[in-house]
């Protein structure tokens, strides 16, 4: 199937596998085919007029499982990408924020959101045992907000940044359009991939995410936590692989309720929102200077600025395949390992949500230290390092704070309200104070931004 022109209507021709080649590939896989075109006949079928049909008769096969592959990245990008760094050995975070400001740069602000972006697109390490065990290195988000704060905005953007990536909506999703779906080929049956399972290795958006029926919604729950499909249909029994990140908006239900849990406000199930790494939450609060600064943005009326990027302007912008390079080449090139400082911070914050949280229960589970720790890890890669450091574990507990609201150590979080820090080192180390403060863990504090 060539899916080459997002555009354009899927088109598929039949490829003949024989002898070592046959089972090469699953339903989904991103294959490269080398072959001879013939033609055959149609089956046969009384009262019609007999066919010929154009096929490829395979001589090799190869599976392109890894996103990497379809981006070709030179000795020249690392060099650039090392020389970047080094330039900002000094001040890190305003080096991070350069990138962060790249991430859907026509929308105005929003901070946090931005960089939870950036973070589930690159995710963590994932982690496996010698029984077989697998812990998922993907990370999932999902966007709950009022109409127009740019949800859909960021699912587009993100879905064009990573090379195999599938955009979906929630109304035209079926159980099977979303998994798998069994077809009548002739006389036999066949599997035809869906969303999750086309977008393996890669990213899966899920656009009106509370518009999906609550059949279907409980059919990628295997698929979010396991990364595979199991299918028993027409005779079939098999096992495919949906190794994607799902990055999910949806509408709450009705007017949002601060003091109501997740649950209540998304009309989602306790074991689908626990699935989730981060759940953030936008509330348009009508306020009038945040309006006027996005009003003047959109008109095009900002004194050289762009986004809230802080003082320097467009020329902080990185380039759309020069991020997207970046994204891929951070996610191949380091597999951060925690440090002492960091399981210290990221096991403190855990045993107090566990302890404090009354309206959240469905996001204080066990998947809630590995998320932590998939967050910092991403973190680290964005930072272009091989040690998740204090810093990155910092970072991942201010994220997720976002989504806890009223049950936060650190108050409320406006996510849909937050611009680039002027000097984004100091704001780090004003927030990294802070946060070990309320988790009595100063002692820990002092020179961990340092790459």
């Amino acid at each position: 199937m060539d899916r080459s022109r997002p555009t354009a209507i899927p088109r598929a021709i039949v490829v003949v596998l024989e002898r070592d080649l046959v089972d090469k590939a699953k339903s989904g896989d991103s294959v490269t085919v080398t072959g001879v075109v013939t033609c055959r006949w149609r089956p046969v079928v009384a009262g019609e007029r007999p066919d010929i049909a154009v096929v490829i008769r395979a001589n090799s096969i190869s599976v392109l499982s890894d996103q990497a592959s379809q981006i070709a990245i030179t000795e020249e990008l690392r060099e650039e990408f090392r020389a970047f760094w080094a330039a900002r050995a000094g001040t890190p975070m305003r080096g991070r924020d350069e990138i962060v400001a790249s991430m859907c740069p026509q929308v105005y602000g929003l901070f946090y959101i931005k960089l939870a972006v950036l973070l589930v697109l690159i995710s963590g390490v994932a982690r496996s045992d010698e029984s077989g065990l697998r812990v998922r290195g993907e990370a999932h988000m999902l966007l709950v907000g009022d109409p127009g704060t740019a949800k859909s905005q960021f699912l587009k953007y993100a879905a064009k940044l990573v090379p195999r990536s599938v955009l979906t909506t929630g109304i035209g999703s079926t159980s099977a359009g979303l998994t798998v779906t069994a077809v009548k080929d002739g006389p036999e049956w066949q599997l035809e991939a869906g969303a999750l399972v086309l977008a393996d290795r890669g990213l899966c958006c899920i656009d009106e995410f509370g518009n999906i029926r609550e059949a279907e919604k409980s059919t990628i729950l295997e698929a979010m936590e396991q990364q595979s499909i199991s299918v028993a249909k027409a005779g079939i029994v098999c096992k495919l692989n949906a190794r994607c990140s799902v990055l999910a908006a949806m509408n709450p239900k009705g007017k949002y309720d601060v003091h109501s849990s997740l649950a209540v406000n998304t009309a989602l199930s306790t074991p689908l929102l626990s699935r989730f790494d981060l759940v953030l939450v936008l509330l348009d609060t009508h306020d009038e200077q945040w309006d006027a600064h996005v009003s003047s943005f959109l008109l095009g009326s900002r004194d050289g600025e762009e986004a809230g990027q802080g003082s320097d302007g467009e020329q902080d912008v990185w380039e759309f395949d020069q991020l997207q390079a970046y994204l891929a080449f951070v996610k191949t090139a380091f597999q951060p390992e925690t440090t002492p400082a960091s399981e210290q911070v990221l096991t403190r914050y855990y045993q107090l949500q566990r302890q404090r949280d009354t309206l959240n229960a469905a996001r204080t589970t066990i998947r809630l230290l590995e998320s932590l720790i998939r967050l910092a890890q991403a973190h680290a890669r964005l930072m272009f390092r091989n040690k998740v450091l204090l810093a990155d574990a910092v970072i991942a507990v201010v994220l997720m704070e976002s989504t806890m609201l009223s049950a936060s150590i650190l108050g409320a979080i406006d996510t849909l309200h937050t611009t680039f820090p002027e000097d984004s080192d100091l704001f780090y180390a004003e927030l990294e104070s802070l946060v070990l403060r309320r988790l009595d863990m100063a002692h820990l504090g002092g020179g961990s931004q340092v790459v």
